[in-house]
């Protein structure tokens, strides 16, 4: 067996999301397996030289997992022609730079999402990208999901038939910081840093819907701050200036609705932190994070509206649960691995730059809806 090293340099390893899912659960983890076997005898070793502002907390990281390089100088990691793969998951507001830097230097990009805080930076990465002639990735872990991927099963077997909407609902408490801790960092509440739900999750909802039910045509919202103030990592009080709750409606192309909320302000009383229930003629199945269970039109029972007499039936009771038939890895690692393969063989890869442009473009016009009171178009991208 023959093994080939590709150096990828992480942006943002300090991060909650950088260190677990992408280090540690995705190319660590591709290591711990031996690996990825790129087939003919070859393996593919992930060799990760961490990037970051903090020099302490980089050596940290690489010495608690046996890593040796780390630097604090984005610019002379991509001077150096051995780096093949540039990763970015910095706050959404440095990202934009850093990718340009990334594809003048001529390296493959794989990026979270948003990529840009706005449609026009995103859609100016992605011309650049492919000017360069790079290979590039932007992350869209949900649909890696075993709920979701479950779902998918269903819809490509015609279980649904018609599919008619789409019910969606997301969020936790995220507590304001002051008699607990914050489970999310506190610049995710500042407008001016780049937080927000609205484009943290529309991007995420975007390609859902697209993935598995078709294209958005339409967007509705109404975004609020429900917390005006929280208080941040050092325990000082501070502006929520961005928004922590949207409540969407997306018209699809093929004329199904969905309507999904998501929230920091809300206490969860759901079995998953996300839930989608979709309703076809055929029959019906709500997916969260890992399980799927469907009601078929068959089996679908009659219920008569009484409110004078107590429910003798448990409703949740009624529906059959989806089996797994087979093994579900991590999303961002599987995601990982199509990328890697997708730079290395050439294999089909669509989750590119113009798929997180459609992203941005959601939470952008789902902004400007709730801004102005009404619903807006949404316009296909092309290049």
């Amino acid at each position: 067996m023959t093994r080939r090293t590709v150096r990828i340099a992480m942006n943002g390893v300090t991060g909650r999301m950088g260190y677990r899912q992408h280090l540690l659960r995705s190319l660590l983890a591709i290591r711990e397996q031996g690996g990825l076997d790129l087939g003919n005898g070859e393996t593919l070793w992930p060799e990760p030289v961490l990037i970051g502002r903090r020099d302490h907390a980089l050596r940290e990281i690489a010495e608690r997992h046996g890593l040796t390089e780390w630097s604090t100088d984005l610019d002379a990691v991509l001077a150096d022609e051995t780096i093949d793969i540039y990763f970015d998951a910095q706050v959404t507001s440095a990202r934009v730079e850093a990718l340009k830097k990334a594809i003048d230097a001529g390296v493959h990009i794989y990026a979270e999402k948003p990529t840009a805080t706005d449609l026009e930076g995103a859609m100016e990465l992605t011309r650049l990208a492919r000017i360069a002639g790079i290979k590039h990735g932007v992350v869209q872990d949900k649909i890696f999901l075993p709920g979701l991927r479950k779902l998918k099963r269903l819809i490509d077997g015609g279980f649904f038939g018609e599919i008619l909407s789409i019910r969606g609902e997301f969020g936790y408490w995220v507590f304001e910081g002051d008699w607990q801790d914050a489970q999310r960092p506190s610049w995710n509440y500042r407008s001016e840093d780049g937080g927000g739900i609205t484009v943290d999750m529309f991007p995420h909802w975007e390609y859902v819907l697209h993935e598995l039910f078709g294209r958005v045509v339409s967007v509705q919202a109404h975004v609020t701050t429900h917390i005006p103030q929280r208080w941040d990592e050092r325990g000082k009080p501070y502006a929520a200036t961005a928004d922590d709750a949207a409540y969407g409606i997306f018209e699809l192309e093929s004329g199904a609705v969905a309507q999904i909320n998501s929230s920091w302000a809300v206490r969860v009383n759901r079995d998953e932190l996300v839930e989608f229930q979709v309703d076809g003629v055929e029959g019906s199945a709500v997916a969260g994070l890992r399980r799927c269970r469907v009601q078929h039109r068959s089996a679908t029972p009659k219920p008569v509206w009484n409110p004078d007499l107590p429910a003798t039936e448990s409703f949740r009771d009624q529906w059959q649960e989806v089996p797994d038939n087979e093994v579900f890895d991590n999303g961002f690692k599987a995601q990982w691995e199509l990328f890697l393969r997708h730079v290395f063989l050439d294999e089909p890869y669509h989750w590119d730059l113009l798929a997180g442009a459609r992203g941005v473009q959601l939470a952008e016009l789902g902004l400007r809806s709730s801004a102005e009171g009404r619903r807006i178009d949404v316009p296909e991208l092309t290049l």
